[in-house]
């Protein structure tokens, strides 16, 4: 493909990848068809659930089948890959083992502009599954950015849970209010400085623009991302 063409390793799940495509077209500055990004999107909805091999220390499972896309786009010759699935990025070192090609790692992308906006010694609340909290995955990067990482108490944490596997996964509505109490509660009741969705299926709840404006969602950052290494600009988002 064409210098700057972009590679989405998706599926995880599907309406997570559709989300992430959608925002891409709508945040590239471009007036025609062309002036848009080429992209391949790889909708791999068989690959095993992040979570699950990762409690069942069975990620070979998940990295034998990912190992086959990176070997596809390679062929394809993509300057540039994207996964949107921050449970996925649990495996990025070995992902990236794997090829040459730069993968945008999403949560080190995403922590990064939370020290930027909210500065260092933050208290960040967190949005996530099981398998991304449990690994350590934001934990270790917020260190590394003096960043203060507060993960949701059991209560709360199974509420998350519930929200991804039992409605968002199973393709059914779920009522912005659900998430946006949480979120309400890690700012008000436990003193967070802002919250980070750090899973691409809540990335498609709508939330009102005084929630919004306390968070980071890192499927936004990928996608700003995703735009800028591909020689793109990006437009100004709909909000503050």
């Amino acid at each position: 493909m064409e210098h700057g063409s972009l590679g989405i390793i998706g599926g995880m799940g599907p309406k997570a990848t559709s989300v992430f495509f959608e925002r891409i077209i709508n945040r590239t500055n471009a007036d025609m068809d062309q002036n848009h990004i080429n992209i391949i999107i790889l909708n791999h909805t068989s690959l095993p659930d992040r979570t699950d091999v990762l409690q069942k220390k069975e990620g070979h499972l998940f990295l034998d089948q990912i190992s086959k896309d990176m070997a596809l786009l390679h062929h394809a010759g993509v300057s540039n890959i994207a996964i949107p699935c921050n449970t996925a990025h649990c495996f990025y070192n070995e992902m990236q083992e794997m090829t040459t090609i730069p993968i945008i790692n999403m949560v080190n992308e995403t922590l990064k502009l939370v020290a930027d906006k909210f500065g260092s010694g933050s208290k960040v609340g967190i949005l996530a599954t099981d398998g991304t909290l449990h690994n350590g995955l934001y934990s270790e990067e917020c260190e590394k950015l003096k960043l203060k990482l507060y993960k949701p108490n059991e209560e709360i944490q199974k509420r998350i849970m519930s929200i991804i596997y039992k409605k968002l996964k199973k393709n059914q509505q779920v009522n912005p209010a659900e998430i946006e109490d949480i979120i309400e509660k890690l700012l008000s009741d436990f003193d967070c400085d802002c919250v980070v969705i750090a899973c691409t299926e809540l990335s498609s709840i709508p939330l009102r623009q005084n929630i919004k404006r306390y968070c980071i969602d890192a499927l936004d950052v990928l996608v700003e991302q995703s735009i800028v290494r591909s020689g793109k600009s990006v437009k100004a988002a709909d909000f503050a």
